[in-house]
């Protein structure tokens, strides 16, 4: 049984990268550069796996539900010569990331804390991060229209965000001020 999310499907590609400028937020996230692997749940069309996989010499482990968006990214792991980014179809909501634990130094969990179970998703991600290992979250906003995004009745603030994100084992938990580069999202960051 596949647990695609509710909500889950996505727009086209272009459409997509219009709602912001992921250079800029994985600035603000993940800094110029990481020391280690990072994981990333649901890559999408690799919009944000890209500019992580520039910024570490670690692997960047992307998982996907959808086939056809790890196959995106694998396409461009090879047209932009990222060969440390390691795109597969994993459905971790049902089956976890399959990677070993402590084994990262970061793990992305965009646009996606609106799924029916985001603790489990948030304690999948705090296992497999090493001590002081960093996890930054990337959210809809739901105080405001937005042009896409799941219905804003299942969005989740920014206080629920950090509710589950400490319930998950976490700690250290601060914003990260997102507006100038993605106005429809919300950032967080947290310490394993």
């Amino acid at each position: 049984m596949s647990m695609k999310g509710r909500e889950s499907g996505m727009p086209d590609e272009a459409y997509w990268a219009s709602f912001f400028e992921a250079e800029a937020a994985i600035d603000r996230l993940l800094g110029t550069a990481v020391l280690g692997d990072v994981i990333e749940f649901g890559c999408g069309y690799g919009s944000f796996t890209v500019p992580t996989a520039r910024r570490t010499a670690g692997r960047v482990i992307a998982l996907d539900i959808e086939p056809e968006m790890v196959d995106c990214v694998r396409h461009k792991a090879v047209t932009f010569d990222l060969p440390n980014i390691q795109a597969d179809v994993r459905d971790f909501v049902a089956h976890g990331t399959g990677v070993d634990s402590g084994s990262q130094a970061h793990a992305m969990i965009f646009n996606l804390l609106h799924l029916e179970q985001p603790i489990s998703l948030l304690r999948e991600a705090y296992r497999t991060l090493q001590d002081d290992g960093v996890l930054s979250v990337i959210h809809w906003r739901s105080d405001i229209p937005t042009p896409r995004g799941p219905s804003l009745e299942i969005r989740p603030t920014p206080d629920q965000c950090r509710a589950w994100i400490a319930d998950a084992g976490f700690h250290s938990i601060e914003s990260v001020d997102l507006q100038d580069c993605c106005p429809f999202h919300f950032g967080l960051l947290a310490r394993r």
